[in-house]
């Protein structure tokens, strides 16, 4: 059975990373899905949300609501974002439509391992990827949306990928949005010993289901001269989805 997927592509993936959308449509498409990307879409209002905006944060989510109402499901490559819309929003003063559609979709939005997954069923990935992997538990994902088990099963079933654990991969990367702008001692600290964990691993990649976190990461390890590499898994994924 086919599944008609709306994309949403967060600010990071479309400014920054644009081959892990690139990667999403891809898999997706591969998978079977029937694509729909709105081109009016803009960011979900996270930045704005933890910064205090709230105001402005709201037309955003009204903004939201309105763009993919009615999608039969909506599926992003981050579970930050994805849990903004899924749970944060409930924290705004919407008003009674809007608090309608919110409930209508939360059940319909899901980030791109968990649809994988819960949706689309998969548990064995197909294809090849030769080198040591670990994982970076994105806090979004892992504490909003319950996002652990899924994308470490489809790594540890890929041909040729060593998957190895981090040390407390469950722990804070130190980005949190404005979060790194403010306290960014605090932030330094914090991704020192991310990236410590990760080399005492041994892992030729690290791996996560966020794009910020990897930009942060990934800063911070190029900056000490490190030869771990960073990918979101939708990288890695379409990278051995595409050897066969």
């Amino acid at each position: 059975m086919s599944h008609t997927v709306h994309l949403f592509i967060p600010c990071f993936i479309d400014q920054i990373y644009p081959n892990v959308g690139i990667s999403t449509v891809k898999i997706l498409e591969t998978l079977g899905c029937d694509l729909v990307y709105p081109r009016e879409q803009t960011c979900c209002g996270q930045p704005a949300f933890n910064s205090g905006y709230w105001k402005e944060c709201q037309s955003l989510a009204e903004r939201f609501l309105t763009i993919f109402g009615g999608a039969e499901y909506i599926v992003a490559p981050s579970g930050s974002c994805v849990s903004m819309v899924k749970k944060l929003y409930r924290d705004l003063p919407l008003g009674e439509s809007e608090k309608r559609a919110l409930a209508d979709m939360e059940g319909r939005i899901y980030e791109l391992s968990q649809f994988i997954g819960e949706i689309l069923g998969v548990d064995k990935w197909q294809g090849a990827f030769s080198g040591k992997v670990t994982f970076h538990d994105a806090c979004h994902g892992l504490r909003e949306l319950g996002i652990s088990e899924t994308p470490r099963r489809l790594l540890q079933s890929i041909e040729g990928l060593d998957y190895v654990e981090m040390h407390r991969p469950d722990t804070c990367c130190g980005f949190g949005g404005t979060f790194s702008v403010k306290f960014d001692e605090i932030s330094t600290e914090m991704v020192k010993d991310k990236a410590r964990w990760a080399e005492e691993s041994d892992a030729d990649y690290l791996v996560s289901c966020d794009a910020s976190c990897l930009m942060q990461i990934d800063g911070y390890l190029k900056r000490q001269g490190s030869a771990i590499k960073t990918l979101h898994l939708s990288e890695i994924l379409w990278q051995a989805m595409s050897s066969e």
